[in-house]
């Protein structure tokens, strides 16, 4: 039993919370008994099965290589766009300043983080975008 005083509006309730009972409460405020349907808890979902990794792969097994060499030049966090400084098919080198993102108030720098190709411009000024959000794409 748990014992509570709540002033609502100028008004003082003596509220004492009873026996609870599969989703019923027994509730009294100010001396008067209440039964109290609270929402059912909904079952927890059956976990889902993950599979499992695979073990190491035999020696004579070599990885296969990249089927293409394009790269997204991701937001390192969420933030708006303030600036696009390439334009698709523009050429630009590692380090080179691609988009100005404001985050916490501050302007970033984004970087292009390889020499290559600007394929496809994901962004535009003004548009929001979650951290690891896919800005340029480069090739």
């Amino acid at each position: 039993m748990k014992e509570y005083k709540y002033k609502i509006n100028g008004n003082l309730y003596n509220v004492v919370i009873g026996d609870i009972d599969d989703n019923i409460a027994h509730v009294e405020v100010n001396g008067t008994h209440y039964n109290v349907e609270m929402e059912k808890k909904q079952k927890a979902a059956a976990p889902v099965a993950r599979p499992r990794p695979a073990a190491a792969a035999p020696a004579s097994v070599k990885p296969a290589k990249p089927a293409a060499s394009k790269g997204g030049v991701k937001s390192p966090l969420p933030g708006v766009i303030l600036d696009i400084k390439v334009k698709e098919g523009d050429e630009v080198k590692k380090g080179q300043t691609v988009i100005i993102l404001e985050a916490m108030k501050m302007e970033n720098s984004i970087n292009a983080d390889r020499d290559g190709k600007v394929a496809s411009i994901k962004v535009s000024k003004g548009e929001s975008v979650l951290e690891g959000t896919d800005l340029i794409i480069i090739e």
